[in-house]
C-alpha cells in the first residue's frame, strides 16, 4: 500500500528554508551597507536618506484580484512567486508588500506572507510583531488620545466639545467588545467622562498618513492637519491646534524607514505600512514603493482586496500623490472562487463543476473591465488549487482567449519562482508597450460626482443614496474646503454591491454612503458603506486556537 504523502504547511516550508544574511540580500538590493540598520540577522530597516540613488524610475507590476471568498485567491503568493520569476529572468526586481495586522494573523487568515515556496521570510517574525511598525503606530494613535483627554482635564482651552470627539484609540487585534466604552469615570481626578471607542490599528488615520507622507517633514505636516474633533461652537480641532504633531512623529521616526526582508529564493522584499482595502486604502507605503522603483527596474507590488478595492485606491489615491502609475496590473483569479461566485458551495469545491466556473466568471470579467477603465492592460493570473481540473482550467483559458485577455497558469505556491514563468513572459510583454493610465475622477469634482463614478464604473451600480447623515458631512466637508480630496470608499470586499451576500456580478443595484469622514492628513474623504466596521471581531473558531510555540521558541500553527 503506497503511504499517502501529507503536503508541508507553509510554516513547515518557510522554517525549513535557508535565509541569507540581511546584508548579502541588502547588497543584491543595491543598498549601501551604510543605509542598511539589521533587526537580527534576517531583517533590516532602510535609512532611505543613505541611498545614492533617489530617483524612482522603477516600472510598477500592480496584483490585484477577483473578489475574495472563503476558497483564497493566493495574491500575495502570487505576488511573491511573480517576483521570484521575474528574478529568474534576470530583472532586477523588488517586491513591495504590506505587512500583517495580528487582528486578522489571530483570526482569520493565521497569515500574511504569501504561501508554499513563493513566501517572504522570516515568515513568523513578520506575522508577529514585525520590527514593532504597526506597536509605534498604535502607540502615537493612542498618545494623541491621552493628550486629547488630558487637554479636556486640564481646562479645556480650546473649548473641544466632549460630544464631538472623532478621534478613537486603537488595538491590533479584533476586538468587538472595544467598539464602544465610556471613559473618564471615577470621579473628578479620573478625566472628564464621556463616550469613545477603539478601532483596528490599520483603520487609524495615522496608518494612512504613514502609508502616504513622502518624508519625515510630510509626514509631519499630515499629522498636524488631522481632525480631532470640533469645538462647542462646532468648528474643527486639529493636531495641529494641540501642537502635539512633533511628539507623535518622534514616536514614528524609526518605524517610517522601510523593513528589508527576502523570499524564500533570495529576491529582496520592502514590507512597511498595512492599511486594510476595506476600510482604508489598502496599500503599502508610498516611501517604500519609490524606494524599491528608486532600487529596482520592475517594483512587484499588491493591493488589498479585488480591483474594486484595493485597486481603485491604488491609482485613484496612492498613484496620484506618488504621482506614478501602474505599468500591467495582474488579476489573480482561482478555480474555487469562482466556483463560489458561481453558486457552487463551498461544501463541494473539491468536485468538478465546469458551469460553475463559467458562471463565476461574469466576477472576473468586471475586474478586467475595471482595469481597463484606468487606461492599464490587465494580465490574468491562474493560481492553480491541487484540486482544479483540466476541464475547469480550460474554461478560463478559453474565456479569456477568446476575449482577448492575456492569462498565465500559475504554480507558484508549489514551485515557487519557476511556477511563474509563464506569468513573467506576459509581464514583460506588457511593459515593454506604453499604457493611457489616468485616474478614473478629477479631485475637483463634487464629492457625490466622485462617489457615482466609483459606484457606476468599478462596482458597475446604478447609483448612490446618500443618508440624511452622509449629507450633513458633505455640506460641512464643503463648508470647510475639504470635498477637493480623492475618495476611500469603506465596502465589504465580498461583493462588489455594499451586501456581502450579493456575489459574481450582481446588477441593478444602489450603494448607500451613510457617513463621509473627512482625513485630512490622509488626504482623502472616507465614505462608509453598508455594515461595514472599523473594528472587526474574532471568528467562532480564531485562527489563534491553532497556534503554539515549542519548548524550542519554534512558532506552530501560523499558516
Amino acid at each position: 500500500m503506497t503511504k499517502k504523502i501529507v503536503p508541508m504547511t507553509d510554516l513547515e516550508i518557510a522554517l525549513k528554508a535557508t535565509m541569507r544574511p540581511i546584508d548579502e540580500i541588502a547588497e543584491k538590493a543595491g543598498i549601501p551597507l551604510d543605509a542598511v540598520e539589521p533587526y537580527g540577522r534576517f531583517k533590516a530597516k532602510i535609512d532611505v536618506k543613505k541611498l545614492k540613488n533617489t530617483t524612482s524610475n522603477g516600472k510598477i507590476v500592480l496584483v490585484t484580484a477577483i473578489s475574495p471568498t472563503p476558497a483564497g485567491e493566493g495574491k500575495s503568493t502570487v505576488t511573491v512567486g511573480l517576483g521570484d520569476a521575474l528574478t529568474l529572468k534576470d530583472e532586477k526586481t523588488i517586491i513591495a508588500l504590506r505587512e500583517p495586522s495580528l487582528g486578522p494573523v489571530m483570526g482569520m487568515k493565521g497569515g500574511a506572507t504569501g504561501g508554499g515556496y513563493a513566501q517572504v521570510l522570516p515568515m513568523e517574525e513578520i506575522n508577529l510583531h514585525f520590527n514593532g511598525d504597526l506597536h509605534a503606530i498604535t502607540t502615537a494613535n493612542n498618545a494623541l488620545s491621552a493628550l486629547i483627554d488630558n487637554h479636556l482635564h486640564q481646562g479645556n482651552q480650546l473649548q473641544i466639545d466632549p460630544r464631538r470627539i472623532t478621534w478613537k484609540r486603537v488595538l491590533d487585534m479584533n476586538d468587538r467588545a472595544l467598539r464602544n466604552i465610556t471613559i473618564g469615570l471615577g470621579g473628578p481626578t479620573q478625566g472628564v467622562p464621556r463616550q469613545d471607542g477603539f478601532d483596528i490599528t490599520v483603520a487609524s488615520e495615522i496608518m494612512a498618513v504613514f502609508c502616504l507622507a513622502t518624508s519625515l517633514s510630510d509626514l509631519k505636516e499630515r499629522m498636524s492637519r488631522i481632525v480631532i474633533g470640533y469645538t462647542y461652537q462646532k468648528e474643527p480641532v486639529t493636531v495641529r491646534d494641540l501642537d502635539v504633531q512633533g511628539a507623535l512623529t518622534l514616536l514614528l521616526k524609526e518605524a517610517f524607514k522601510p523593513n528589508l526582508v527576502q523570499t524564500i529564493e533570495g529576491t529582496p522584499a520592502l514590507i512597511h505600512g498595512g492599511p486594510f482595502a476595506n476600510i482604508a486604502h489598502g496599500c503599502n507605503s508610498l516611501i517604500a514603493t519609490n524606494t524599491a522603483r528608486s532600487l529596482a527596474d520592475i517594483v512587484v507590488t499588491e493591493a488589498g482586496f479585488g480591483s474594486d478595492l484595493g485597486a481603485e485606491k491604488f491609482m485613484n489615491i496612492k498613484a496620484r500623490q506618488g504621482q506614478f502609475k501602474p505599468d500591467v496590473v495582474v488579476v489573480v483569479a482561482t478555480v474555487r472562487a469562482l466556483k463560489l461566485h458561481g453558486e457552487c458551495s463551498k461544501e463541494t469545491l473539491s468536485e468538478e463543476n465546469v458551469q460553475a466556473v463559467g458562471s463565476g466568471l461574469a466576477n472576473l470579467a468586471k475586474h478586467i473591465e475595471t482595469v481597463k477603465a484606468f487606461g492599464v492592460e490587465p494580465i490574468v493570473a491562474l493560481n492553480r488549487f491541487v484540486t482544479d481540473t483540466t476541464n475547469e482550467l480550460h474554461v478560463i483559458t478559453e474565456w479569456c482567449e477568446a476575449n482577448h485577455i492575456r492569462v498565465a497558469l500559475t504554480e507558484v505556491w508549489e514551485h515557487g519562482g519557476q511556477g511563474g514563468l509563464q506569468l513573467a513572459e506576459e509581464v514583460l510583454e506588457v511593459l515593454e508597450k506604453p499604457n493611457d493610465f489616468k485616474p478614473l475622477y478629477q479631485v475637483e469634482q463634487s464629492v457625490q460626482d466622485k462617489v457615482a463614478i466609483i459606484v457606476k464604473e468599478v462596482y458597475g451600480g446604478n447609483g448612490v443614496v446618500f443618508t440624511d447623515q452622509a449629507l450633513r458631512n458633505i455640506e460641512e466637508i464643503e463648508k470647510y474646503g475639504w470635498d477637493m480630496l480623492p475618495i476611500c470608499m469603506a465596502k465589504t470586499q465580498y461583493s462588489f454591491s455594499d451586501n456581502p451576500k450579493l456575489l459574481g456580478r450582481p446588477t441593478d443595484f444602489v450603494i448607500t454612503v451613510r457617513e463621509v469622514i473627512p482625513k485630512l492628513g490622509a488626504g482623502f474623504l472616507v465614505c462608509l458603506t453598508g455594515t461595514i466596521m472599523t473594528m472587526p471581531g474574532l471568528p467562532k473558531t480564531p485562527a489563534a486556537l491553532n497556534m503554539d510555540v515549542d519548548a524550542e521558541g519554534n512558532a506552530i500553527g501560523l499558516i
